[in-house]
């Protein structure tokens, strides 16, 4: 559960009810990635036909991938106070916001402030001002290499360049874009590659931001290491439940359910001091269909729907979209697709994998103690596993029973015994 940390602990308590769409625009509506080129439309306009499907999907909420201004993929960041071209203009975004506030979703933005683009326009006047401007405070560089000032890169990435974290204009310059966001409607921030950043920083911009917007939400990307740690240290909201989306699609896979359910015991710790994000798929990995087939991405949402956490579907896993992650140049494109102009021109195979997340995030709609949710094991081998997930203040509980020796087979049954949702799926034989 969300504990308060201080006795004027922001109000994020809206966050027990929200269930995301995960979308990546540039890659969604279909713009150029690579190159990106000179093409401006107003293609983010394409996501207002798509907000009628996210709410009868069950979500509450999008959670939109980069939409600044960039040079390539989103993560290049060329300027944080604009629009991508590709995607259109601050008018499409707002329409964008206001239609999606009229529908009671929320919206969350991806901001990447670990680095930016190599080919940022301040970047291009702190080198050429030297180290004593004013700019050349925002970027990490070192200013005596050998052939000259050689700005410091993000994780071996020669295009992305850091920001500096120790000093005081890379915070102001950060809690301001936060803040105009925010100020335009949004309800809070994804932050990419929170992990690479000092968690004192991110508790120093935060702890500012939340003066004049104490109920946003902040979200970091976080992949290994000590998450309780992490969240305690750097103030924010929940993190990336990494170790979680491992265990489920590994245990899976490989019929090894011990793997799930020592996750869930650690999830179990993590859920007494916040409420980790949880998902089975985003925009940097292989697709759930792609690694366990079209009745394993109904088999793996249907456990993580019935665990605490704020869960994520990332658009396309419910219609069994499939894509493999690849570590190469355009490795990511095959897992951030273009959706067609209308759910009416989704292709009929994935029918079946949509009508069970709608009903599984109908379920866990009808069940909102889901978010803070404790498990404890009932049952437990290679293949078979049940267990409990019980409320943290009362007797409400469901029972959860996977069983995969052969074929799919989950059931969810309430207090009583009686099965609310369940899927048999035998092996495919073909």
């Amino acid at each position: 559960m969300d504990a308060p940390r201080s006795p004027d602990a922001p109000d994020t308590s809206w966050i027990r009810h929200a269930i995301w769409w995960h979308v990546y625009p540039l890659g969604f509506c279909g713009a150029p990635v690579r190159p990106a080129g000179p093409a401006p439309a107003p293609r983010l306009r394409a996501l207002l036909d798509w907000l009628d499907y996210a709410v009868e999907l069950g979500v509450n909420g999008l959670l939109l991938g980069p939409v600044f201004h960039s040079a390539t993929h989103g993560y290049d960041t060329l300027d944080h106070y604009r629009i991508d071209p590709r995607l259109g203009t601050l008018a499409d975004f707002d329409d964008l916001v206001a239609a999606c506030r009229a529908r009671g979703l929320r919206v969350v933005l991806d901001g990447v402030f670990s680095h930016v683009g190599a080919g940022h326009p301040a970047l291009a006047r702190a080198l050429a001002a030297g180290p004593g401007s004013p700019e050349a405070e925002l970027f990490d560089v070192d200013w005596q290499a050998p052939g000259g000032p050689r700005p410091r890169v993000f994780e071996g990435h020669g295009e992305l360049v850091r920001l500096d974290h120790t000093r005081p204009r890379t915070a102001d310059l950060v809690a301001d874009v936060l803040g105009y966001w925010l100020e335009r409607g949004v309800d809070g921030w994804r932050l990419d590659a929170a992990y690479s950043v000092d968690p004192r920083f991110w508790a120093e911009v935060c702890q500012r931001v939340r003066r004049d917007h104490p109920r946003a939400w902040f979200l970091g990307e976080v992949i290994h290491g000590d998450y309780g740690a992490f969240v305690a240290e750097s103030r924010l909201d929940s993190v990336t439940q990494y170790e979680l989306w491992k265990a489920l699609w590994s245990s899976l896979a490989e019929r090894n359910l011990f793997e799930l359910d020592w996750a869930l015991q650690r999830h179990n710790r993590f859920l007494d001091s916040f409420t980790p994000t949880t998902f089975v798929g985003n925009h940097d990995v292989t697709r759930i269909a792609s690694t366990l087939g079209g009745d394993g991405a109904v088999a793996a949402p249907a456990l993580l729907m019935c665990v605490g956490g704020v869960p994520c579907v990332y658009y396309g896993d419910e219609q069994g979209f499939t894509g493999i992650k690849e570590e190469r140049l355009g490795g990511d494109d095959a897992v951030r697709p273009a959706f067609p102009g209308s759910p009416g021109e989704l292709a009929p195979w994935g029918r079946g994998v949509h009508r069970a997340h709608r009903e599984l995030i109908g379920l866990r709609r009808r069940h909102p103690w889901l978010a803070t949710a404790a498990t404890e094991a009932v049952a437990l081998d290679n293949t078979r596993y049940v267990f409990r997930a019980h409320g943290r203040h009362g007797g409400a509980h469901l029972e959860v029973e996977a069983d995969i020796a052969a074929g799919w087979h989950v059931a969810i049954r309430g207090p009583a015994g009686h099965t609310l949702w369940r899927l048999d799926a035998e092996p495919d034989r073909s």
